[in-house]
């Protein structure tokens, strides 16, 4: 069988292999069928919107800055799509394909002709046409519309196989995981950011870059639309050269994907590698942690709860999650003029909260740790160490959190204060999140963007919502006397609030952390149920 022949035969299986996969994928529950049906509902009806939006241009004399942007933006969307979600489409991994005798040009021609199924590209398309209509005026911009659509899907599809191909074993691997998760932690930052530039601050600018009226294109997709463009206007040339750059840009992108693929059904796999030098790993790692942890079950507990926060990547993004939110959001309050030194409890309540579902982190595993629980006193321990974990992180971070607002607002004087009510709150969580563990567990699914198993979902709100609640109260006698001294102006006395509010914190988590051992030694069969369901 020729090269050909075999590209041939080989572009309806992976068609075909599409389609079943996304036909077995909505047989799994009726959940995921309802939860598709209502994804592609949502997004046919907004790609129809989006069209006749861009068909009403028609004319506009801004029509060419609008449609080029967009369809900068939507290959922008589609180069970082893998990025984020590398497991959200089974064919985007071409490792699954390395034991399959493929050449790689057969290989790739029949992948890019599957990646056209589906509700992106029909999207994509939809964009594309509505921006063709907005700017072909003449039978020549209406072919040249033809041919620019055909070229702005195939480069948008090509764009993300590109991607995932040259990032696949990095973005299906723990720090590809990780690497998501700080994305999406600058972005947030990022956004935040610009807010403060103010309400005035132009995020989206014209795209004009002559006197005379023309269009700088934003990349290969923009160069296409932008060739309609020309040709209306009668830059005949113009949008030829468009066109080809557009059609360059494709098969370049396709040959940076071929040589991917090559590359990568042709190299070892860096864990059997690994796997081949079974001497070389963590041991030098694990003992200088040892030495500075404390000796006995406690540091043990210690030592595992942390190896969790830097190697699982559920509890990797929460602690992401919530080391950013508790610093964004005093912080930039300050920087915006409109904050208060107690903001900076919010970091203390952020970080309080990863005391909760103590036992759902560890998910089916919890069994070898209920083997080793027989009297109060063990729970009591395992408890102990999990939130001596979380304080050795919290307890220095919330500091920090709270000296940088207070320097940023020039507050000094409340420091202490501020600081005492941030340990109560502290301690507060700790205590709370001890007993919710024990009472109400639940299971943090490891595949999936999901953080609770199916049909927990209540369980997980009132454990953290009613949890929160439960520490806000535990504080009030801390806050009652922060108010009092204020109200009272006997502000010279505050610093009284950091030594009470310290050792109140303390001694609210000493007993939570007491009341809820006997609960976690009765319920082991229930919470190894309870966390196994993901």
């Amino acid at each position: 069988m020729t090269t050909s022949a075999s590209a041939g035969a080989i572009t309806p299986v992976f068609v075909r292999l599409k389609l079943s996969l996304l036909r077995n994928g909505l047989r799994q529950s009726a959940k995921r069928r309802a939860a598709y049906i209502a994804s592609v509902t949502v997004t046919l009806l907004f790609a129809a919107l989006q069209l006749l939006g861009l068909i009403a241009l028609r004319g506009n004399e801004h029509a060419a800055t609008v449609c080029v942007l967009l369809t900068g933006v939507l290959a922008l969307g589609w180069a970082v799509m893998p990025l984020f979600f590398p497991s959200g489409d089974e064919t985007l991994d071409p490792t699954r394909l390395v034991m399959l005798p493929l050449r790689p040009r057969p290989l790739v021609r029949a992948l890019l002709v599957a990646s056209l199924v589906g509700i992106g590209p029909l999207f994509t398309l939809c964009l594309a046409v509505g921006a063709t209509i907005a700017l072909a005026h003449g039978a020549a911009a209406a072919a040249t519309g033809v041919l620019a659509t055909a070229l702005t899907l195939l480069i948008c599809v090509a764009l993300a196989r590109a991607v995932a191909a040259a990032n696949i074993r990095l973005l299906t691997s723990r720090k590809g995981r990780d690497l998501a998760v700080l994305s999406g932690l600058v972005i947030a930052v990022g956004a935040q950011a610009g807010q403060l530039r103010g309400a005035e601050t132009r995020f989206v600018r014209p795209v004009h870059a002559r006197p005379g009226g023309r269009r700088r294109a934003l990349g290969p997709t923009g160069l296409a639309l932008g060739a309609v463009d020309s040709v209306s206007e009668g830059a005949y040339a113009t949008g030829a050269a468009q066109l080809a750059l557009s059609a360059a840009a494709l098969v370049a992108l396709l040959a940076f994907w071929q040589r991917s693929l090559t590359r990568l059904m042709t190299t070892p796999d860096s864990s059997t590698l690994a796997a081949a030098e079974p001497d070389k790993g963590t041991s030098r790692a694990s003992g200088a942690l040892g030495v500075l942890l404390p000796a006995g079950r406690t540091g043990t507990v210690m030592e595992r709860s942390l190896r969790y926060m830097w190697r699982d990547p559920k509890t990797k993004a929460a602690w992401v999650t919530s080391l950013a939110i508790g610093l964004i959001v005093p912080v930039f309050n300050a920087l915006q003029g409109t904050g208060s030194v107690y903001f900076a409890c919010f970091a203390a309540g952020m970080l309080g909260i990863l005391m909760y579902n103590q036992f759902g982190q560890d998910t089916s595993a919890f069994w070898m740790v209920a083997m080793t629980i027989s009297t109060p006193r063990d729970a009591y321990v395992e408890l102990r160490g999990r939130a001596l974990a979380i304080l050795l992180v919290t307890l220095p971070y919330a500091t920090l959190v709270t000296v940088l607002t207070t320097a940023m607002l020039g507050a000094w004087p409340a420091l202490p204060d501020a600081l005492g009510l941030s340990y109560a709150l502290l301690g507060a969580m700790l205590a709370t999140g001890a007993w919710s563990s024990a009472r109400f567990p639940y299971s943090i699914p490891q595949e999936g963007h999901k953080n609770v198993a199916p049909g927990q979902a209540g369980l997980a709100w009132l454990s953290i919502f009613g949890g929160m609640v439960a520490g806000a109260l535990l504080c009030a006698p801390v806050l009652a006397l922060t108010i009092w001294l204020h109200a009272s102006d006997a502000t010279s006395w505050t610093w009284l609030v950091l030594p009470l509010g310290t050792a109140y914190g303390w001694m609210i988590a000493e007993a939570g952390l007491r009341l809820a051992a006997p609960r976690v030694a009765g319920r082991l069969p229930e919470i190894l149920t309870a966390v196994s369901k993901g």
